[in-house]
C-alpha cells in the first residue's frame, strides 16, 4: 500500500512538472511572436528618393532635415513605420545624369524607389525622347537589380516660356513612364506650391521649408499606398 502511494506521489510530480514547463514554453512563444511583430524588432526597409535639386533640398537652411525626403522621414517615424529614407538628391542633376550614377547608389538593398529626375531636362530644352529614354533606363535598372521594389514616380512641368507644344510633350512622358512600367505617380510634384512666392525661394523654382512640407504631403499621399 505504502509502494502504491510513492509511485502515485511520483506520477503527480512528474505530471506537474511537464505541465509547468508545457506552459512556460507557450509563454515564450506568445512573448516571441510579439517582438516579431512589434515594428521597434523589425527590420528597417530602405526608401531611394533618387533626384535633383528637389530632392536635394538646395538652398534650405537645414536639407538634412527640411527637404521633403527628410519630412517624410518624420511621417515614418510618427507612424512607427519600419523605413529608412536615404536622399539620393543632386543638385542640377539630369536624367543623363542620373542613368550614370543609379548605379551607385543601388548597390546598398532598396525596397521603393522613388524616382524624381528630369526637370532640368526641360529647364534647357534638352530633347523629350532623350529625357524619356533616360528616364526608362533608370527604371530598367531598378527592375533589374531589385524586381520586387515598389516604384514611385513625380511628374513634372516645365514653364509656359518653353513653348505650348514643349510643355505639352514634356508633362506626358510621366503618366506614359508610370502606366508602361506600373508605377505609382504623383501627378505634379510641386503642386500648390509652384507660382506661390510664400512657398518658394527668391529664385520661384525650389521650395521653402514650408514649401518642402507641402511637397512631402503631395508625395506622401502616394507613397503610402506603396508600403
Amino acid at each position: 500500500m505504502q509502494k502504491l502511494q510513492l509511485w502515485a506521489t511520483i506520477l503527480i510530480i512528474t505530471l506537474s512538472f511537464a505541465c509547468g514547463n508545457g506552459q512556460k514554453s507557450t509563454e515564450a512563444t506568445d512573448t516571441t511572436s510579439v517582438k516579431a511583430k512589434d515594428p521597434q524588432h523589425m527590420a528597417h526597409k530602405t526608401i531611394l528618393f533618387f533626384g535633383d535639386s528637389l530632392t536635394a533640398g538646395y538652398g534650405l537652411d537645414d536639407p538634412a532635415s527640411e527637404a521633403f525626403p527628410a519630412v517624410i522621414q518624420e511621417k515614418l517615424d510618427s507612424l512607427k513605420l519600419p523605413y529608412k529614407v536615404i536622399n539620393g538628391g543632386l543638385s542640377g542633376e539630369t536624367s543623363a545624369g542620373g542613368l550614370s550614377r543609379v548605379d551607385w547608389l543601388l548597390r546598398q538593398k532598396i525596397d521603393v524607389f522613388i524616382l524624381e529626375l528630369g526637370a532640368n531636362d526641360g529647364l534647357r530644352g534638352l530633347p523629350i525622347t532623350e529625357t524619356e529614354k533616360n528616364l526608362q533606363a533608370i527604371i530598367d535598372k531598378v527592375k533589374a537589380k531589385y524586381p520586387d521594389a515598389k516604384l514611385v514616380l513625380t511628374g513634372m512641368m516645365v514653364p509656359p516660356n518653353m513653348g505650348s507644344d514643349y510643355a505639352t510633350a514634356f508633362k506626358a512622358v510621366f503618366p506614359k513612364l508610370a502606366k508602361k512600367n506600373n508605377m505609382l505617380l504623383v501627378p505634379f510634384l510641386l503642386q500648390n506650391v509652384a507660382g506661390n512666392r510664400d512657398l518658394n525661394q527668391s529664385d520661384g523654382i525650389h521650395p521653402t521649408a514650408k514649401g518642402a512640407k507641402i511637397v512631402a504631403e503631395n508625395v506622401w499621399g502616394i507613397l503610402k499606398g506603396a508600403l
